[in-house]
Formats: structure tokens, sequence, C-alpha cells
């Protein structure tokens, strides 16, 4: 496998190609090629052809790809031959409903704890979770490894609870929150805001809807 580094577009497609190649390999079809799989996805076979070029993913002609190697390059590539701890704080809807995710688990991810400031959900079980105390984090974090905090806080204390994990030795950070954590170089942070990918769907609803409209218009 090629050790250089891959660019963030790449990296954002390969959980996506790695679904797919999943699904392809449960349906026993072991070969695919860029154009069958692009198709699939929604992609160009141009560009699916660029992005395993950039971790030696060649096809051969006639032949495609092998559906086998390419899922075992990328899962290596995305870390999964490791297992990661993983928080929650914030056991509220949201934190709640992926404290409930299974496939956390499946794809190597172990939710080790789950924390919350709210009495009433203090001693709440999730999946055999605990919730548990925020003011406990730091000597749950003292005995307890753990790689990524996911914050499931509100907009006022995101910032506040991302500066206190990292303090406490945490290296990576899912931020739910309605806030762009701005956190030092190295601490990783992936920022996921819902409302924004609702307003991607409008949009490409308003277009949808202007582009029926200009063909009704047409003679």
């Amino acid at each position: 496998m090629d050790e250089k580094k891959l660019s963030s577009q790449v990296v954002k497609r390969l959980p996506r190609y790695y679904r797919y190649l999943s699904t392809l390999l449960q349906l026993g079809i072991s070969r695919i090629s860029s154009k069958d799989l692009g198709n699939r996805m929604g992609l160009t076979s141009s560009q699916v052809r660029q992005d395993f070029f950039c971790f030696g993913g060649n096809g051969l002609q006639g032949y495609g790809y092998d559906v086998g190697f390419l899922h075992q390059e990328i899962h290596k590539l995305l870390g999964l031959q490791h297992s990661h701890t993983m928080i929650i704080i914030g056991a509220g809807s949201l934190g709640h409903a992926l404290a409930k995710h299974a496939n956390f688990e499946k794809s190597g991810f172990k939710l080790a704890g789950i924390f919350d400031v709210k009495p009433e959900l203090i001693g709440e079980k999730i999946r055999n979770v605990e919730v548990q105390p925020v003011d406990d984090l730091p000597d749950f974090l003292s005995k307890n490894p753990v790689d990524i905090a996911v914050l499931t806080v509100p907009e006022n204390c995101a910032g506040e609870v991302a500066r206190l994990v990292a303090d406490l030795g945490v290296k990576a950070l899912w931020n739910f929150s309605p806030v762009e954590l701005m956190m030092p170089e190295d601490i990783i942070v992936e920022n996921t805001h819902m409302i924004d990918c609702l307003m991607v769907l409008g949009y490409n609803l308003q277009e949808k809807s202007l582009r029926e409209e200009s063909l009704k218009e047409k003679p």
C-alpha cells in the first residue's frame, strides 16, 4: 500500500467506497469496473480510478478491480483494524440516539462512557452504559484511555467541554454542537452540523423545482 498522504476529499469518499465494497462482497461479487462502481455511487469512472490510484488500487484492462483487495486496503487506510474507545458527552435526545447505534461497535468504535450535567439523566443506562456526571470526567479519563469524545452539548458550553476533554488527553472530537470548534493542531476535530445538511437539501430541492418549472415553460 502506498504510504503517501491522501487528500481530504479522497479520505471523505473512503467510507462510501468501503460500504459499497462490503455490499459487493456480501453479494459474492469479486470484481467490478470503475464505471460500474461509479454508477452505483454517483461518481464518474475517472474519479473512481483517480481515487484508487492514490493508494495503489490499480485495475486491469478487461478485468476491473479486485473487490476483496480494495476492501482490505480501505479497511487498513481507515484504521478499522484497530479498536477505538469513545465517550459521549450530552445524554439528551441526540446523544441517546448515538449511544444506541450498534454499528459503532461493529466498526471497531467502543462506547466506554456517557456523561451529562442533568441530575435526572444520571444513572440511566443506555445499552448497558450508565450515564455519569460530567464532574466525574477527570477521574474517568485518568483511569480509562479514550480516543474520541462525541460532543452533543449546547452551543454555549461546547468550547468549554472540548477544551476540558482535550486537556484530559482526548485527541479526537466528534462535534455535533452548532458551533465550529477551534482547537490546537494536535486535536483532531470533525464538525458535523446537521442543519447544514438540511440546508443543502433545501438548496437541491429548490434547484429541482426551478428545473421542472423551466421545462414546463418550454413549448
